[in-house]
């Protein structure tokens, strides 16, 4: 039996308890067999039927892949994930414990002090885990407002998914080709609202999960996830030089890091300013390092480091590596949006100040934040995070001279 859905496609269901209405136009260029057809009834007792007739978006039979890539804010990791969200199999998810955190952030302030760093990391991997298995619906637990009848306007940077912006999510993706770099703008105005029920759908069609966050502080977190027999886990820890970690913070996160901003332009360093976070971040990023290097059982074979640096200078072939390394082929289409979205010379300030950019001459960034933090702060993070530096092959400078020429690669 062969369909043609020109009209309007309506889904109603009860199954399992879960309702859902989805309505879009589909064109005639979807038309496939009608196999395997979704029978849904309404709540209301409305008989009506309909059937998702694309093979493509039925649930996958060959063994799916769980990637992870952990890092830290301002280190490469919005670029790094979109490599993985270019491969057609791949359903990419980009920073979903946001919502977490949030939830919990924006809580009582009697529960905020009942909680613990445990029982905030436990509930990021209880998220993990259910989106791992294709459960989007389990995070209406965290979004907020809550959604209605599974259906949200506030799933948090949707539009750096091309799972969540094409079909059998969004219909008008048939029409509209998906930007390459993530778009804040086309997606929710072309797509609307996000029904989380045909995101679970069209997650068990592409068949590979891909998650990105920067909320797991160190790879021993992640142990029972790696150690889940449901789960074929891989994490991809992407590091950066913590000196230009601090830089593209101050950039990007000028309010919250005024006092480093005053400080790189006078000189001077105020009294108030900050020194936590960044030792944090280097503290995290060495304990992970570390545990990866030494190979304990449950990681052995499943993580893999990264340095921001190495895969900017050279991203096709830290690419293939990536793509070896999850055991996947690295499509063209994957080695085309790198060509394209690693040579680019952005003219536009407007560009270079959104803050999660993908578009960049990769080689050209790499070390120019070199040219931006003065030296006095330079040389205090390198009196922080000297341990971190050295194991993760960075070089110090020892003048502002050193500092400026880039010639010499640190």
């Amino acid at each position: 039996m062969e369909c043609s859905w020109k009209t309007v496609l309506l889904l109603v269901c009860t199954s399992l308890g879960v309702q859902y209405t989805a309505i879009q136009t589909l064109r005639d260029s979807l038309s496939g067999p009608c196999q395997r057809a979704y029978r849904c009834r309404s709540r209301y007792h409305r008989s009506r039927w309909a059937a998702l007739c694309d093979d493509s978006w039925m649930p996958t039979e060959l063994p799916q892949k769980h990637i992870l890539l952990f890092a830290t804010t301002r280190s490469g990791s919005s670029f790094t994930g979109q490599l993985l969200n270019q491969h057609p199999g791949i359903f990419y998810v980009f920073e979903p414990l946001y919502h977490v955190q949030q939830a919990f952030t924006n809580s009582s302030s009697r529960l905020r002090r009942t909680l613990d760093r445990r029982a905030l990391l436990g509930a990021y991997r209880d998220l993990l885990l259910n989106l791992y298995t294709c459960d989007l619906h389990f995070m209406e637990n965290y979004i907020r407002p809550e959604p209605q009848d599974h259906i949200t306007s506030s799933f948090f940077r949707r539009s750096s998914s091309h799972a969540l912006c094409s079909p059998p999510v969004c219909l008008e993706g048939v029409v509209a080709a998906i930007s390459d770099s993530p778009d804040e703008i086309w997606c929710p105005k072309k797509c609307g609202v996000l029904n989380l029920t045909l995101a679970s759908m069209s997650c068990m069609s592409r068949g590979h999960i891909a998650i990105k966050t920067v909320r797991i502080p160190e790879v021993g977190d992640l142990r029972t996830l790696t150690e889940d027999p449901r789960l074929d886990l891989k994490l991809i820890h992407l590091v950066r030089d913590p000196r230009a970690i601090l830089a593209s913070r101050i950039m990007a996160f000028s309010d919250q890091f005024r006092a480093w901003k005053i400080w790189n332009v006078t000189g001077r360093q105020p009294r108030y300013v900050d020194l936590s976070q960044i030792t944090s971040t280097c503290k995290d990023m060495a304990a992970s390092a570390e545990t990866g290097f030494q190979r304990p059982a449950w990681l052995r074979g499943r993580y893999m480091l990264v340095r921001y640096e190495d895969l900017a200078l050279d991203p096709i072939a830290w690419a293939t590596e990536i793509y070896r390394f999850v055991g996947l082929e690295m499509e063209d289409r994957v080695r085309m949006w790198i060509v394209k979205n690693t040579n680019t010379n952005v003219s536009a300030p407007s560009e270079w100040n959104y803050k999660y950019s993908t578009t960049r001459d990769s080689r050209a960034t790499a070390e120019n934040w070199r040219l931006r933090l003065s030296f006095d702060i330079v040389r205090t993070i390198q009196n922080l995070c000297g341990d971190t530096l050295a194991l993760l092959g960075y070089r110090q400078v020892y003048s502002a001279a050193e500092l400026r020429n880039l010639s010499q690669s640190l």
